[in-house]
């Protein structure tokens, strides 16, 4: 695989994280809209969206993605949102669906079923079948979100079945406590078993976010970061913001000879029609 400019996706606020673990978390649409403007400035290209409802709890309301999409796109309309259809764990399948109804090019796809701290993230073959044709059909790109091993081969199932085609776009989330480990023997065995012409990202949990990023730039792969992943800058220093946790990545790509992909870059290199 030949190491392309980098894309960066920043995860704005996640489903999970609170007030009380850190101050710097946006919740409301303006808030969400105003971190992922500040990470494009800071050389993110894609937006990785999780919306709260005026409570701050996690909610898949098609309304509430609908106002932070069109809030985000007027502040910068290049960038590419990227929605969640993982929601938070205890969600109906067709509540964490309706984030695709809301006008995103892209969607995560999880492909597994997992251990999620002390709770169980459920998807199923079934489920994911259903995610994977509903976004062919209103032509949503899946991101195939992979937390262990065997959800890369789920992934490829339903590529193999048709109901997926085109490019293959696959992250990979390391460190979640119960699931697969953030090393460099995993996140290789996880690469290696991907097409040579997909494209692939990586997600490192709390600590292991710089460390996972430090690898995916030097293996030609891509990276995410951002509030809803790691709420740390470096040990014991919160971030203030998602933009923070961009430019930290930002900085370590380029020390390491990586350019940095503008949002046109990622479509052609996601291959992603312009808006």
């Amino acid at each position: 695989m030949s190491a392309d400019k980098l894309i960066v996706t920043a995860a704005i606020c996640g489903a999970e994280v609170t007030r009380e673990q850190t101050p710097y978390i946006p919740l409301t649409p303006e808030e969400i809209a105003n971190e992922a403007f500040l990470s494009y400035k800071a050389g993110a290209s894609i937006v990785h969206l999780h919306v709260r409802d005026k409570a701050g709890k996690p909610t898949q309301d098609v309304e509430v993605f609908k106002k932070v999409i069109d809030l985000v796109r007027t502040k910068c309309p290049e960038l590419i949102i990227q929605v969640s259809t993982g929601g938070a764990v205890g969600m109906t399948p067709e509540e964490r669906l309706q984030s695709i109804y809301a006008g995103p090019e892209m969607a995560s796809l999880d492909t597994g079923t997992t251990n999620f701290g002390d709770e169980i993230f459920v998807n199923d073959m079934p489920l994911i079948r259903h995610f994977a044709s509903k976004m062919a059909e209103i032509n949503v790109m899946p991101e195939f979100e992979c937390f262990e091993l065997g959800h890369v081969s789920n992934a490829l199932r339903v590529v193999k079945e048709g109901i997926i085609k085109g490019h293959l776009h696959f992250d990979f989330v390391l460190g979640v406590p119960g699931s697969c480990p953030a090393d460099v023997r995993n996140l290789i065995r996880m690469v290696d078993s991907i097409p040579e012409d997909a494209t692939w990202t990586v997600s490192g949990i709390g600590r292991h976010e710089f460390e996972m990023a430090m690898l995916a730039i030097s293996m030609g792969g891509n990276v995410r970061v951002g509030l809803e992943d790691n709420i740390y800058l470096s040990k014991g220093v919160l971030a203030k913001s998602n933009a923070e946790l961009v430019e930290k990545v930002v900085r370590i790509a380029k020390e390491l000879g990586r350019e940095i992909a503008t949002p046109m870059d990622a479509r052609k290199i996601l291959v992603i029609k312009d808006s």
